[in-house]
């Protein structure tokens, strides 16, 4: 078992482990148990009734929140010709085609959050699958990040866009801002977020499709919502 600092088991202590909260007062206590230093991230943790070993089960994509995610993003943009300067006006951190490729793969340079890229430079791009894929940074047009429009997707990227996917326990971890936010800017990025992904339910999901909702800080207990208020 593991064991807990005291600051994590008096946090604890302020949750209700047999109550299922509405999303409001959950948030209220996320901010009340984050006792860190730091500005601690608040997550979003989402269980669905459906089976991500299915193709027709899949649930992913991408969504902007409404007061973003706290965090500054390093956006990476592989782009060619006039693109490249729209990207640099956009706001892209970096900026290139085959040199930045072979960066990547020769350097094992990582210093960014996000690729975009155009769907003229996913032949370069898709060397790169077996460096990208693991860490989650291979870009997807499901996502947004695979787009004629790399303007649009790189402003997006740094006004807070985030990319939501099932992982092998058919679980959707998000973040969803920072404790500083307070609990009216964190309860409109929840709610942006879980209307995304009750509107993605796929059609071949059966039964109940919310099963367990809970939002966490970076240092803190656990707090449950009820999926009851989701309706699927």
């Amino acid at each position: 078992m593991m064991k807990h600092g005291k600051k994590y088991v008096d946090a604890a202590k302020l949750v209700d482990k047999s109550k299922l909260y509405e999303p409001g007062e959950a948030l209220e206590t996320v901010i009340k148990t984050s006792t860190a230093k730091f500005d601690e991230t608040v997550e979003l943790h989402v269980k669905l009734g459906v089976d991500s070993r299915h193709a027709d089960q899949q649930v992913r994509g991408a969504v902007v929140l409404p007061n973003g995610t706290g965090k500054n993003v390093r956006v990476l943009a592989i782009c060619k010709g006039a693109n490249e300067e729209l990207a640099k006006e956009a706001g892209a951190d970096f900026v290139g085609a085959e040199d930045m490729t072979q960066k990547i793969q020769q350097e094992n340079w990582m210093d960014f959050d996000v690729l975009i890229t155009t769907p003229d430079c996913m032949g370069l791009v898709g060397r790169l699958g077996r460096i990208l894929g693991p860490r989650g940074l291979m870009p997807n047009p499901k996502a947004g990040t695979v787009t004629p429009d790399i303007a649009k997707a790189v402003k997006e990227a740094k006004a807070g866009k985030i990319e939501y996917r099932l992982d092998k326990t058919n679980i959707i971890h998000c973040p969803i801002g920072k404790v500083s936010f307070g609990a009216e800017k964190l309860g409109e990025n929840f709610d942006t977020l879980m209307e995304a992904i009750v509107k993605a339910k796929p059609a071949a999901a059966k039964g109940q499709y919310i099963r367990s909702v809970a939002i966490v800080s970076t240092m803190g207990p656990s707090v449950r919502i009820s999926p009851a208020k989701f309706g699927v």
